[in-house]
């Protein structure tokens, strides 16, 4: 139905569910199938993983219990349609989720993720093993090696580098470390296939679907060499490896395939009906690209504690190309019929929570222990400074001029992911002087923030892959003018902010209602779903020049660092 042009609400309007699954917590919105209109949204953080459970960060260990997986889905799809109108459940058709990646758990014969077993309750080797998990270092190397040696390289659509963030390199590890997991342990599962076959009943290994997405781009899976990598390759990596190629998937599926219906048992769980479509799974910065509008010669990037930059490129602007570096390109990994290009740095508003723990040292560990005010003022007094904390650095940042002999940074806090992934870099800051001041070091860690972005689109151009403009997506995107008009500079491109904050769910939405029946292609469903644009930033060409001067002291001292600082 329109009216003077403007697509209306009906009583006939079906409705989908997206579902984000983040780093701390999950988001879900109902979507209105017809316009795109938000019905209704709600977010529920992690239980377990809020108070810190099963993560030791000294050692870069970061685990999620799958129940916290559950309990979120269950509530937060709940409380979105309690915000809905009334009748809106009836209503819907399709469900589709998201999830970070490459987060794999190790399950049994049944599929059951073993952390769900009484004896694997509390041990994190039997939890999923979340994407900023860097404790496979050892394993992601091996592999790097036999790829290199092997008669086929199967890291050749993964840039060419295996990460210590991916499939085969965490389950590896997590077998030879855990002699009891090992013993149980039939398959292995990533968390965005794990949901949709809990949601249908379809969670033995057997009948588990493989995401065209998360196979492709973590676990080596290409049409070229039938699927996986080979049984030999993999017990010759290591014997431990036996047969878990076996258990997992043959082929895999584009995200808008239906995967199944509704469980009678979580119909009722979730309030819903049983003719409910769910959708295949896929990485959150996969299906927020789609959320955020993605085109040919645009760069999405997904701009979070980490960021995501996804592309996607004709099969004639591809060819034969393997660009090397990046997280992979795969078939149909986000938008079907088109090549998937990822990339991404291991951490972005990571490096400025890391500085922002360090100012807070003495409100948290100090102040905490005065005797001069009450307990219930000090607590407030500490929450309140921590919470402006970020705001104040960048308003006294924003007053300092570009300058050519600046504090430079590199971005590396938490290793890097692209270009050319390497886990054991560390971050550097180099022209520190007795005079330099905390928004001083803050906008220094801005802008190497934005040169490993400059990094990643240079890779990008390296290979004639056409870049004209970029979308951001985010948090930050949405509220730090700061950092998205240094990114602008540095990068020399125009960024345009996604209008909607939940742009990944938005992109499962697409999903499930492609899956639903309600629109033929994903590019129909995108047209018709988008939310728009918020904002656009433009480069300013005086500050773009003295970047470039920048960015080339930045990849002198990355060069530096990475030749004398890595373990």
């Amino acid at each position: 139905m329109y009216l003077c042009g403007k697509k209306t609400t009906t009583d006939m309007n079906k409705y989908v569910i997206g579902l984000d699954y983040g780093t701390d917590s999950a988001r879900a919105v109902v979507i209105d199938t017809t316009t795109g209109e938000q019905i209704s949204s709600a977010v529920k953080n992690y239980p377990r993983w809020a108070q810190g459970k099963y993560c030791q960060p000294a050692k870069n260990q970061y685990r999620q219990h799958p129940l916290d997986y559950i309990e979120v889905l269950e509530a937060s799809i709940r409380e979105a349609l309690e915000k809905a109108p009334t009748g809106t459940a009836d209503k819907v058709v399709g469900i589709a989720f998201d999830t970070t990646g490459s987060t794999p758990v190790l399950t049994d014969n049944n599929g059951t993720p073993l952390a769900m077993l009484p004896q694997f309750d509390d041990n994190p080797n039997a939890m999923f093993v979340l994407w900023k998990d860097h404790t496979a270092i050892k394993e992601a190397a091996e592999i790097n090696t036999l790829c290199k040696t092997w008669h086929t390289d199967y890291s050749a659509f993964e840039g060419g580098i295996y990460s210590s963030e991916w499939f085969w390199a965490k389950a590896l590890h997590i077998l030879r470390e855990d002699k009891d997991v090992r013993q149980f342990a039939a398959s292995i599962v990533e968390h965005c296939d794990w949901m949709p076959a809990l949601l249908t009943g379809k969670t033995k290994p057997s009948e588990m679907p493989g995401s065209r997405c998360a196979a492709g781009h973590k676990a080596m899976w290409s049409e070229k060499w039938d699927g996986l990598p080979s049984e030999d390759f993999l017990t010759t990596l290591d014997p431990l490896l036996k047969g878990y190629r076996q258990n997992l998937y043959r082929q895999t599926d584009t995200a808008e395939k239906p995967v199944g219906t509704l469980t009678k048992e979580w119909a009722d769980k979730l309030g819903l009906n049983t003719d409910v479509i769910v959708a295949g799974g896929a990485f959150d910065c996969h299906f927020g690209a789609v959320g955020a509008g993605v085109t040919p010669n645009t760069l999405v990037r997904i701009i979070g504690t980490s960021t995501c930059d996804i592309m996607i490129a004709s099969y004639e602007e591809i060819s034969d190309k393997l660009i090397k570096g990046i997280c992979g390109q795969v078939d149909g990994s986000v938008m079907p019929g088109m090549t998937g290009l990822e990339a991404g740095q291991s951490a972005f508003g990571d490096v400025y929570a890391w500085f922002c723990r360090l100012l807070e040292f003495p409100l948290k560990k100090i102040l905490d222990k005065t005797t001069l005010i009450d307990t219930a003022t000090k607590a407030k007094l500490i929450d309140e400074a921590c919470d402006r904390l970020i705001s104040a650095l960048t308003e006294e940042a924003e007053k300092l001029p570009i300058e050519e002999n600046a504090i430079i940074a590199t971005d590396w806090m938490n290793g890097r992911r692209t270009p050319d992934a390497n886990q054991l870099l560390k971050g550097t800051i180099d022209g520190l002087t007795l005079g330099s001041t905390a928004p001083a070091i803050f906008k220094a860690l801005v802008e190497a923030t934005a040169y490993g972005s400059r990094a990643i689109v240079e890779r990008f151009l390296r290979y004639d892959i056409k870049i004209d403009n970029v979308i951001g997506i985010g948090g930050i995107a949405l509220k730090s003018p700061f950092v998205m008009q240094t990114l602008s500079d540095v990068l020399n491109l125009p960024i345009k902010v996604c209008n909607t904050d939940q742009a990944c769910a938005l992109g499962a939405a697409m999903f499930a209602a492609v899956a639903a029946g309600i629109y033929p292609t994903v590019e129909d469903a995108q047209r018709a779903m988008t939310s728009g644009f918020a904002k656009e930033y433009f480069p300013q060409q005086a500050n773009v020049v003295i970047y470039n001067e920048l960015y080339k002291k930045y990849i002198k001292l990355g060069k530096f660092s990475e030749e004398n600082i890595q373990n």
